[in-house]
């Protein structure tokens, strides 16, 4: 029988993910500020397995008014998704990469082009959150053939039979979204985020990312209770957006892998609704084994 390939940026997690790691995605605006590439070098080096970039839309519909703001101010620098793509190419950040923009952008510069320009950078994942399951092919197949893994999201409002479809389809991570919105900081997490996990693993092994909300050290490590690891945003780019830049970066992630790296017992993981008691469910005993 021949070995399953999961392509660079899963590999890469998994064999995280085996050897006990929480893994750790910050997010970086590409192009928001003057050192947004050294910002990149500092957040690996304090202790990120992979880094999400984005590249600026001026319609950013998933995104809250900390990314808009990174993204105008990106756009108003003159980023173009190729400059963003060929600033990744040159930097040697020494993690995985996963690009984050909006279909239009896609659309204009071409599924073959996109796909091929963003491997040929070192880039390994693509994050496409307004593309719908029932339209990606042409963009997976290029992306595919490129090496690059489209990663998906599950919202806490997709149906169970999407759900099992999505995850089929999603590679290098799932991304469980966290709470229904956009992305921005929140003071808590509710119950939303524990729910989406224990549907995902469910259906697929693959590992699963929680991101959109995820603000703060102590929330980190509890959505790492049933979670692979976390998508940290706005809290980031929000310290780059006040000025605060590698150094700051750096300080903040590596309280995030610190937090990770020794997760208190007493911590609870975000409840779940449907199973409040904490005992597992059909489909929950990979998520809970962690905890």
């Amino acid at each position: 029988m021949n070995a399953v390939s999961y392509g660079v940026m899963e590999t890469h997690l998994r064999r995280l993910r085996g050897d006990g790691r929480k893994l750790l995605v910050p997010y970086i605006t590409g192009g928001m500020t003057e050192d947004w590439v050294e910002c990149l070098q500092a957040v690996a080096d304090a202790g990120a397995d992979a880094i999400e970039v984005g590249i600026p839309f001026s319609d950013p519909m998933i995104d809250g008014p900390v990314i808009q703001e990174a993204s105008v101010r990106a756009l108003d620098r003159g980023t173009t998704p190729v400059g963003v793509i060929d600033a990744v190419a040159v930097a040697d950040i020494g993690v995985p990469v996963v690009a984050m923009t909006y279909y239009n952008v896609v659309f204009r510069m071409g599924h073959r082009r996109m796909a091929r320009s963003l491997r040929a950078a070192g880039i390994t994942g693509a994050l496409v959150p307004d593309l719908p399951l029932e339209e990606l092919d042409p963009w997976a197949a290029e992306a595919g053939h490129a090496g690059v893994a489209t990663v998906l999201l599950v919202a806490p409002s997709t149906p169970e039979e999407r759900v099992a479809r999505i995850c089929a389809r999603s590679h290098g991570f799932v991304y469980a979204v966290a709470r229904m919105g956009v992305t921005g900081e929140r003071e808590t997490l509710g119950t939303e985020a524990t729910t989406v996990v224990r549907r995902i693993r469910a259906t697929t092994d693959t590992p699963v990312c929680v991101g959109i909300g995820v603000s703060t050290p102590a929330q980190a490590r509890a959505v790492c209770k049933v979670a692979d690891g976390v998508v940290v945003g706005s809290a980031l780019v929000r310290r780059l957006l006040e000025g605060g830049g590698p150094d700051a970066a750096g300080e903040f992630v590596s309280s995030l892998r610190a937090a990770l790296d020794d997760p208190d017992p007493d911590d609870p993981a975000p409840e779940d609704p449907a199973n409040p008691a904490g005992h597992a469910g059909p489909g929950d005993g990979e998520a809970l084994a962690g905890s």
